[in-house]
């Protein structure tokens, strides 16, 4: 017991870094409600939230369930289609960007090169890359797929060339002792062991950028983002209320089938 209690004692004391940590944050938490401003907030925004919750309550049924091109349904099939082939066109970029900005594979300065080039790639949000593409090609779906396709390039190279980094060296050394190539190392001894782990990172990407494609339809790039924004600028909530049900029933039923299949693939 006395070996215990002098253990006991000898212990750190981290009272005052939790203290301390407290304080800095609820500082913090104190310094960001001062950026609210509630007076702003009248009669109108009240009756215009609680017209937002009756329009979800009850939506436009007829609009939901229209099959029609203006219907819900068609712009959820346009959305998804949106997100889909952006996240295919960015995965086959980013797959040898991931090669070519991982350390253990090509020589430093090519990788620092390569991260410099996905960190720039990275900064640009997804709205400006938005409207960037939409004064080049026009509003509508390839603007849309587009964006998705470059967001989805630095997100994605950054996640595989860290999978690469973290891969068992021992393969790529024998391999390098028989005589293979760059290219055979790749294709025979990364490869094999990265195909379920990158197959995974690209569905995560594919359930984040179903959410990117809802919103880039607000700035013209297709999908269910523009009449969505329409319906709010027009007060029709039923309709709003239709749309919203919708875009999250669409996102519940693709996230809940991705991590299934992102389960079995980590699991083996």
């Amino acid at each position: 017991m006395d070996v215990i209690e002098k253990q006991l004692n000898a212990s750190p004391n981290n009272k005052k870094y939790f203290i301390t940590v407290f304080v800095i944050i609820l500082l913090l938490f104190l310094w960001s409600l001062s950026t609210i401003q509630l007076e702003d907030m009248g009669v109108n925004g009240w009756q215009i939230a609680t017209s937002i919750m009756e329009g979800i309550i009850s939506p436009d049924v007829e609009l939901l369930f229209n099959v029609t091109s203006d219907g819900v349904l068609s712009l959820l099939v346009e959305t998804i289609s949106i997100a889909f082939l952006g996240t295919l066109i960015g995965s086959i970029l980013a797959i040898p960007l991931a090669f070519l900005s991982a350390a253990n594979i090509v020589p430093k300065p090519i990788a620092s090169l390569t991260k410099l080039l996905l960190i720039a790639i990275r900064t640009i949000p997804a709205l400006v890359y938005g409207l960037m593409l939409i004064r080049v090609t026009g509003a509508g779906a390839f603007a849309g797929v587009l964006t998705i396709a470059l967001i989805s390039i630095g997100m994605l190279s950054k996640l595989l060339a860290d999978a690469i980094e973290n891969l068992d060296t021992s393969v790529l050394e024998s391999m390098t002792s028989i005589g293979c190539t760059t290219i055979e190392k790749i294709r025979f001894g990364i490869l094999p062991q990265l195909f379920s782990i990158f197959l995974s990172i690209i569905i995560y990407r594919f359930d984040m950028n179903l959410r990117e494609a809802s919103v880039l339809g607000l700035v013209g790039a297709g999908g269910i983002g523009a009449p969505l924004i329409f319906a709010m600028n027009s007060y029709r909530w039923t309709e709003v209320g239709a749309i919203l049900i919708g875009l999250m029933i669409l996102i519940l039923a693709v996230e809940l089938f991705s991590n299934r299949i992102r389960t079995k693939l980590v699991r083996g």
